[in-house]
C-alpha cells in the first residue's frame, strides 16, 4: 500500500472553457470573436479569439455553468441553445503551459443582443463565418475549433430543427426556411420544407410574425427549447429528388 509521501503528484494543466457563439445578421451566418488584450505577458496579444476563460471553481459547478457564464458576460443572453462540442488539449496550444479547453457551441437570435467586451478583451464583434474560415488567423487553436463547430452545425442542420434557435419568436415558416438556407449555404424546396416542419410537431402557433412582407404571416414558436427535434431523413439532395 502506497504511503502519502510515495504518491506521485502531477502538475495541473490550465483548464478553460471556450464558446463558439453563432447568430445570423443581415442574412449571414456569423460567429462572435473577442480581441485579446495587447498587454505584456499576454499570449497572442491583439489577436482575435473565441470567447472563453478559466473555470472558476468558486462559481462554476460544471463545465456547462462556466460556458453559460461566459456567454452571458459577452452577450447578455442567459438561456440560448448550448451544446458541448469537444475538448482540445496539449503542450503547444498555449505558450503559458500545458492547457486543456472544453468547447461548447451556442445558437442565439441577433435581436436584442448587446455585446460586452469584458475585463480581458480589447474588443468584441460579430464576424462572417465564411470570412474567418478563409483567413483563419485566430489565437491558440481556435481556427481548428471553429472549423469543427461549423461542420457540426451544418451536419446537424441536415436532420434537426436547430436553425429555429437562431430566430426570435414568433417567427414565420419562410423565416425559418431562410435560416436553413443560410446555414446550409443552398436553397431548400419550399413545399417540402413546410410539410416537414409542420409534421414534426415541434412548433406551435404564436400569433403573427413580423417580416418584410406587407401581408401578415402566421407566427410560430418552439414547443420545447431544451433540445432540437430530429427528423427521419436529411435535407441532403439526392438524384431525382428535391431537397425535402
Amino acid at each position: 500500500m502506497a504511503t502519502r509521501s510515495s504518491v506521485k503528484t502531477f502538475p495541473l494543466p490550465f483548464t478553460t472553457v471556450d464558446v463558439v457563439i453563432f447568430t445570423v445578421l443581415d442574412d449571414v451566418l456569423r460567429v462572435l470573436l473577442v480581441q485579446r488584450p495587447n498587454a505584456e505577458g499576454e499570449p497572442f496579444p491583439g489577436a482575435w479569439a473565441l470567447p472563453g476563460g478559466y473555470v472558476d471553481t468558486a462559481v462554476d459547478a460544471t463545465l456547462e455553468d462556466c460556458a453559460r457564464r461566459k456567454l452571458l458576460e459577452k452577450t447578455g443572453v442567459g438561456s440560448p441553445y448550448l451544446e458541448q462540442l469537444g475538448s482540445w488539449g496539449g503542450a503547444a496550444r498555449d505558450p503559458r503551459g500545458w492547457s486543456a479547453t472544453h468547447v461548447y457551441f451556442a445558437l442565439i437570435p441577433a435581436q436584442g443582443v448587446v455585446l460586452a467586451k469584458g475585463a480581458n478583451a480589447a474588443d468584441v464583434a460579430w464576424y462572417a463565418v465564411a470570412d474567418v474560415l478563409r483567413a483563419p488567423e485566430l489565437a491558440f487553436d481556435h481556427a481548428a475549433i471553429l472549423r469543427t463547430a461549423v461542420e457540426r452545425l451544418r451536419s446537424k442542420v441536415e436532420y434537426t430543427s436547430l436553425p429555429a434557435f437562431l430566430l426570435a419568436e414568433p417567427f414565420s415558416l419562410p423565416q425559418l426556411q431562410r435560416m436553413y438556407e443560410i446555414v446550409l449555404g443552398r436553397p431548400v424546396d419550399k413545399s417540402g420544407f413546410r410539410t416537414r416542419m409542420l409534421s414534426a410537431n415541434f412548433l406551435e402557433e404564436a400569433g403573427v410574425a413580423e417580416g418584410d412582407s406587407y401581408r401578415p404571416a402566421k407566427g410560430y414558436r418552439l414547443i420545447d427549447r431544451s433540445a432540437p427535434v430530429v427528423f427521419p431523413r436529411t435535407f441532403s439532395p439526392r438524384a431525382g429528388d428535391s431537397n425535402t
